[in-house]
């Protein structure tokens, strides 16, 4: 079944990282007889070391939940360092774990055909339409930061910011896991967590998403579309925050 309904010039580049021959090769067949262009790895290493050699600019990465070394949740949070912004789906021949569901932007279950394939990388922009990022909110304030670089020297309002970054990194990760598990009272306690840590470092884009997923109630009931559309946002925030640590506080 050839997909249809878009031009080659659409298309995303594919990063395929799947540790089983025959699967690497019917799914880059798959996706190169519809026009894709595709760089595979057979591993969660060689697929992070193709990317920090710059060997491509992925579009979408599809990636084998279960793979001998690097992996799962591990392989995610290293793919989304390297990749920002770019989404991830997982591959699997069996249901993974609700965490490494939620912490992906989709799942596909062996075996699959070309139409479900093409359902999946058609998804992302139509769930990214809803967003609570407000594009006009600086992602740190900049009243914060000039109080903070008064008070102390250039090296430790970097390392504040280091930490905060990091920190943030950390819940993001765990508060996928708590919206896989559906554990509400759980990713209400990471969102004020995220909303105090955020708040005193002047990271208001995510302070203020951080408060939104405090704010949520048992009687919501888009409560988990919201967490997970929140947990998009706090991504990208976090993106923002590191683009900042870069060239506003390099090293």
């Amino acid at each position: 079944m050839m997909l249809e309904s878009i031009s080659e010039r659409d298309l995303p580049v594919v990063l395929l990282i799947d540790d089983d021959l025959v699967s690497r090769e019917v799914t880059a067949t798959l996706l190169t007889l519809n026009g894709y262009t595709v760089h595979t790895a057979e591993d969660g290493k060689s697929a992070l070391q193709m990317l920090a050699e710059q060997q491509l600019v992925p579009g979408v990465i599809l990636c084998d939940a279960q793979m001998p070394g690097l992996s799962g949740l591990e392989l995610i949070a290293e793919l989304r360092k390297a990749c920002e912004g770019i989404p991830i789906h997982v591959v699997s021949a069996s249901q993974p774990p609700a965490e490494l569901v939620a912490a992906a932007d989709g799942l596909l279950l062996k075996p699959f055909d070309a139409s479900s394939l093409w359902k999946l990388f058609e998804r992302e922009p139509e769930e990214r339409k809803t967003t609570f990022i407000d594009p006009d909110e600086a992602a740190v304030s900049t009243e914060v930061l000039g109080k903070l670089r008064q008070m102390m020297p250039e090296n430790a309002v970097r390392e504040i910011y280091v930490a905060m970054v990091g920190d943030l990194d950390k819940r993001i990760e765990v508060l996928g896991a708590a919206i896989g598990r559906h554990d509400r009272a759980e990713v209400r306690r990471i969102g004020h967590a995220i909303k105090g840590g955020c708040s005193m470092a002047g990271a208001t884009q995510a302070a203020r998403l951080g408060a939104l997923l405090e704010a949520q109630n048992e009687e919501q009931d888009n409560q988990l579309d919201n967490s997970r559309t929140l947990l998009a946002d706090l991504r990208t925030a976090a993106q923002a925050l590191h683009r900042i640590l870069e060239d506003k506080l390099p090293a």
